[in-house]
């Protein structure tokens, strides 16, 4: 890791820690992160086995969600999950592969993205866990009404390992790009544009079953923190890779339930006190969405993989901003070093929508 990483107003913290690869070429896709959460929320609510379907009139297909690579931090250990995108070969990767869309697949052509890493204190998790859950049940946010869609902005970047066509291995990211979502209240009708990922209009999320992370699903959650963990844990047992620690799946099972969604007021706060009473979480200092804004974390890390996940809120309101994973330990299965961040995300609008493509403010 580099002693003292530069610093840049936008996107977050980057560093030029290794060389660009100019032409290298991977299989998962920029977005990974979210598809991830996507299949986790749907296997909470026990659909994960059922195949989600494109409609015919979408421009591009297949639907994201039939990503085969799940949650890298339940399912997969270290050492698979950090060669997993690396392909070699010197040709761009396009879509119609697994999870592709038939459009370019952004590819990593960035230098690592790197950071600082907070400081870390397991004393004041507790105590600061319970005031973001009472600043969540403290909301204004408006109840969606049936035929509505929750609707989620997004900056998102992704660090890999990347071969190249002499089969050297880099540690490359994705350029920070936007991604709007559209969701149904049930899950089963939404739609998605992501720079790089999907064309400019975008493709259609249709499944045949409701989506676990839905409004509807949600709404249907225990608010007993402790009946809500216990299922938390008894869905995220069910499909972690038995290398993950269990502790380290339900904590990144109530994370998948919390970025792309829009909770009720009443689940969201029993979510973070159910987090609350898993051991090993923390709090840090101080810490960075995609977009650069600072804030307080709540985290965990997964001593295997030697990561740190981290949901980012505002120091003064406690409002989400977003989510960041950060190598803080050197592990001999990785080749990732201390401070690379391999995944960041930044909320930059959720609202409630009459209707598809329809952005907040817009007349529908």
């Amino acid at each position: 890791m580099n002693a003292s990483p530069s610093h840049r107003p936008h996107p977050a913290e980057w560093t030029e820690t290794q060389s660009l690869l100019p032409s290298a070429e991977r299989d998962l896709p920029a977005g990974r992160h979210q598809f991830h959460k996507e299949q986790m929320m749907a296997r909470i609510h026990e659909d994960l086995r059922t195949p989600s379907r494109t409609s015919a009139t979408s421009p591009v297909a297949p639907v994201k969600r039939s990503n085969p690579f799940l949650r890298r931090t339940i399912l997969l250990p270290a050492a698979a999950f950090a060669l997993a995108g690396a392909v070699a070969g010197g040709l761009a990767l396009t879509g119609g592969g697994a999870g592709g869309h038939g459009g370019t697949t952004t590819l990593a052509t960035g230098p690592a993205l790197t950071t600082r890493i907070g400081v870390a204190d397991a004393k004041g998790a507790p105590q600061l866990l319970e005031r973001i859950s009472l600043a969540a049940a403290d909301t204004s946010e408006p109840t969606p009404r049936k035929g509505q869609y929750i609707y989620i902005a997004s900056k998102v970047a992704d660090t890999y390992i990347a071969v190249d066509g002499d089969n050297k291995s880099e540690a490359v990211s994705t350029e920070l790009h936007s991604r709007q979502v559209w969701k149904s209240l049930d899950g089963r009708d939404g739609w998605l544009i992501e720079a790089g990922e999907t064309s400019d209009k975008g493709i259609t999320l249709q499944s045949d079953t409701p989506d676990g992370g839905a409004y509807n699903a949600l709404a249907e959650l225990p608010t007993d923190p402790d009946t809500l963990l216990q299922q938390i844990y008894r869905e995220s047992d069910a499909v972690r890779d038995p290398e993950v620690p269990r502790d380290q799946a339900a904590f990144v099972a109530i994370g998948d339930l919390l970025f792309e969604s829009y909770p009720p007021a009443e689940v969201g706060a029993a979510l973070y006190k159910a987090a609350a009473k898993i051991p090993g979480v923390v709090a840090v200092n101080d810490t960075v969405d995609a977009t650069g804004r600072h804030g307080i974390a709540i985290a965990r890390e997964n001593p295997v993989a030697g990561e740190r996940t981290e949901w980012i809120f505002d120091k003064k309101t406690l409002r989400f901003l977003g989510e960041r994973i950060v190598v803080v330990k050197a592990t001999a299965d990785s080749p990732l070093k201390v401070g690379t961040v391999t995944h960041t995300s930044a909320i930059t609008e959720r609202a409630v929508v009459d209707a598809t493509k329809q952005v907040p403010g817009q007349a529908s």
